[in-house]
């Protein structure tokens, strides 16, 4: 049912989107754009995934939106190809830690105060902030404080829900953030209940990485029919001159540069201890669009005896290649655990700190997981390096098991659908009620077309009727 439901979504993206039949009275974002002739949005993500999120919300908007779309703010290139002119590089402020923070506090606190003030003067009828939290929702505070003098203030939107579940007392700080944030859009379907039951207004609008296999128009023979994966997998293997007999290992180091640095010299090493076993090895490492990120990569890859291979990871057709190709795969703890996941490629995930984020993490966690298939399974599916324990001795004996045992690489394998079935069935519900409500015709409206919708026509005042 999921991947007869993404082949169908396919295929109607090629279509023109289609007018609403009607429009809500309560829609104040769409009723303020359609008086001001207009819709002004500023949208910030401050990452590569968030990037490629906001990307995909704002080519929703323009095919929805009954006025042209304008949009500013702070983005990366995906954003920029949908018309924004970043205040600046995104880069500057996808610092991930609480330690690894301090050193840049001045200059993310500079950052802050001129995109709120470029904020300002777009008067925009939504702002749409997308992850990084704490740039996020600092900038949401200082438009809040800088507008309660006027009486039209524009609707704050927060894609992405902080992972409060995770924490201890972290559902506790979900009552403070209505002051600042008038909607949440959650891409985990149990996010909605909790942050309604806190007093903030919120809507599942599905997973990213359902929108993942919409543009990568996957067949309902993809779960069953082997055919696809070996003809994509050999048409990889002759593209990049990779030996039909190698074992392909892709490695997912991360896409800012702190977690790169970190992170791509021991899997590097866990390959290299690997390679005592099988001579005949191979790397493919998806490179984030960052600049510094690619020469850095360069530069630690330069000096290895086997063959590595570098691949855009900002196309979808070059990364899902590189995985269809691949026997394993090596990845820092992330949206690409799950991307890994839609591949059915098994993996381990590793991850590391600075000693003191170390410390604060293991105080305050409440959960025993951090990749996301394990955390919705409840179950160790995705095996785990952390912290102390993820060197590269450790990673090689793992991700050695992944590569030979059956019996593992299939579990990860059929836990695959029962994760998107997870994700899916919610957003089924919701994409008919949407289409009911608003008298929306289509056939089925993805993640990406739920969240504009929710942008589009979400009442700002609905916040005091959730409160009271």
């Amino acid at each position: 049912m999921l991947l007869r439901w993404i082949a169908a979504e396919g295929r109607r993206r090629a279509l023109p989107a289609r007018p609403l039949k009607r429009a809500l009275s309560y829609a104040r974002v769409v009723d303020a754009a359609a008086r001001d002739g207009e819709l002004r949005v500023f949208v910030v993500a401050g990452e590569v995934s968030g990037d490629s999120l906001a990307s995909r919300l704002m080519a929703s908007l323009k095919a929805l939106s009954p006025v042209p779309v304008r949009f500013a703010g702070v983005g990366g290139e995906l954003m920029c190809k949908e018309g924004l002119q970043s205040l600046f590089p995104m880069e500057e402020i996808a610092i991930m830690g609480l330690w690894e923070l301090l050193p840049h506090i001045y200059s993310v606190k500079r950052k802050i105060e001129d995109t709120a003030d470029a904020a300002m003067l777009f008067q925009p009828h939504a702002v749409v902030t997308v992850d990084s939290k704490g740039f996020s929702f600092r900038l949401l505070k200082q438009l809040k404080c800088r507008s309660n003098r006027k009486v039209q203030s524009p609707l704050h939107i927060h894609y992405v829900s902080p992972s409060f579940w995770a924490w201890k007392g972290g559902e506790s700080r979900l009552s403070k953030l209505y002051m600042f944030v008038d909607h949440m859009l959650c891409i985990l379907p149990f996010e909605e209940e909790i942050c309604r039951l806190n007093g903030l207004p919120a809507t599942y609008v599905g997973h990213p990485l359902l929108d993942d296999a919409i543009d990568l128009n996957m067949e309902p023979e993809l779960s069953s029919d082997k055919s696809k994966h070996q003809r994509s997998c050999r048409a990889f293997r002759l593209e990049h001159g990779l030996s039909p007999d190698t074992t392909i290992i892709t490695m997912l180091p991360g896409s800012r540069m702190q977690e790169v640095v970190r992170m791509l010299p021991i899997f590097v090493h866990t390959v290299q201890n690997l390679r005592h076993k099988d001579n005949e090895l191979s790397l493919v490492i998806p490179v984030a669009p960052n600049r510094d990120v690619r020469i850095y990569i360069e530069k630690v890859v330069q000096s290895n005896p086997f063959p590595v291979v570098l691949v855009p990871g900002g196309s979808l057709k070059e990364r899902y290649g590189a995985f269809s190709a691949s026997r394993a795969a090596l990845c820092t703890s992330g949206t690409a655990v799950m991307e890994l996941m839609l591949a059915r490629l098994p993996c381990v995930v590793a991850y590391q700190a600075h000693f003191i984020t170390e410390c604060l993490i293991h105080m305050r966690k409440r959960i025993n997981f951090i990749s996301l298939p394990n955390i919705l399974l409840n179950s160790p599916i995705v095996p785990e390096i952390l912290f102390r324990a993820c060197t590269a001795k450790n990673l090689a004996a793992k991700l050695s098991e992944v590569i030979a045992n059956d019996e593992v690489r299939q579990m990860q394998v059929e836990s695959a659908a029962r994760v998107f079935q997870v994700l899916y069935e919610p957003i089924k519900r919701r994409g008919t009620l949407l289409m009911e409500e608003l008298g929306y015709s289509s056939d089925v409206l993805s993640p990406s077309m739920i969240a504009a919708l929710t942008v589009l026509y979400t009442d700002k005042h609905q916040k005091t009727l959730h409160q009271n």
